[in-house]
C-alpha cells in the first residue's frame, strides 16, 4: 500500500517537473504509474496532493513528537528540537537541500498548487492548536492555543520562505542550510518568549 502510494507520487512528481503541474492530468499520471485513475484518487483525493504528498507525514511526525515528548518538556520545545533535528539530518520534509529549487519552481508556476499550499498551512496551524490544547488540557479554540499555533507556523514559514528564496537565487545550499538552522532556532526561541508573555 505504502509502496503503491510512493510509486504514484514519484511518477506524478516526475511528470509535473518535466511538463508543469497544470499540463499533466491525473489520467496521465495513472497511465504512467500503471494504475487506474480510481487508484490514484484512492491515495490522493486531490491532484495537488500528488505533488504535496508529504503533508500527512509532517502531521504524523509532529503529532507523535508532541504526544510522546519527555515529561516536563513543553510542546514548543519538542517542536523546536524536532524541526532542528530534521534539518540537521537532511529529512525531505525540511526542504532545504540541493534540488529543491526545482520543486518550488513547479509550485510557483501553478496557481492551484500555491492555493493548496496555503490550505495546508492553515490545516497545519489547526493541528498544532489541537496538540497544544491537548497538552494543556484546554479547548483548542482558546486564544492562547490558537496564538501559539499561529506563531509557530508564522515563524517556520518566514524562515522557510527566506531560505527557499536564497536557494532559488543559487546561494550555496550548505550556507543556506547553516543559516536556516540558526535562524529557525532564534525564531522558535522568540515564539517561546512571546507565548510565555501572553
Amino acid at each position: 500500500m505504502r509502496q503503491t502510494r510512493s510509486l504514484i507520487s514519484d511518477v506524478a512528481s516526475g511528470l509535473f517537473i518535466q511538463r508543469g503541474f497544470d499540463n499533466v492530468t491525473v489520467a496521465e499520471v495513472a497511465e504512467a504509474a500503471g494504475v487506474s485513475t480510481k487508484t490514484v484518487f484512492n491515495y490522493f483525493p486531490r491532484k495537488e496532493d500528488l505533488f504535496l504528498d508529504r503533508f500527512p507525514e509532517a502531521v504524523e511526525l509532529v503529532t507523535r513528537a508532541v504526544r510522546e515528548r519527555a515529561e516536563g518538556e513543553s510542546p514548543l520545545a519538542t517542536l523546536r528540537r524536532l524541526f532542528l533535528r530534521m534539518l540537521e539530518e537532511g529529512h525531505p520534509i525540511g526542504g532545504i537541500s540541493p534540488g529543491y529549487q526545482v520543486f518550488w519552481q513547479v509550485v510557483l508556476d501553478s496557481p492551484a498548487l500555491r492555493a493548496r499550499v496555503r490550505e495546508l498551512v492553515e490545516e497545519f496551524e489547526g493541528v498544532l492548536a489541537g496538540l497544544f490544547a491537548e497538552a494543556a488540557g484546554t479547548d483548542p479554540a482558546q486564544p492562547a492555543q490558537r496564538l501559539a499555533a499561529a506563531l509557530v507556523v508564522a515563524a517556520y514559514r518566514t524562515v522557510y520562505v527566506t531560505s527557499v528564496g536564497r536557494i532559488r537565487a543559487s546561494d550555496p545550499a550548505q550556507d543556506v542550510l547553516a543559516d536556516h538552522i540558526a535562524l529557525l532556532d532564534r525564531a522558535m526561541e522568540a515564539v517561546d518568549r512571546a507565548i510565555a508573555g501572553f
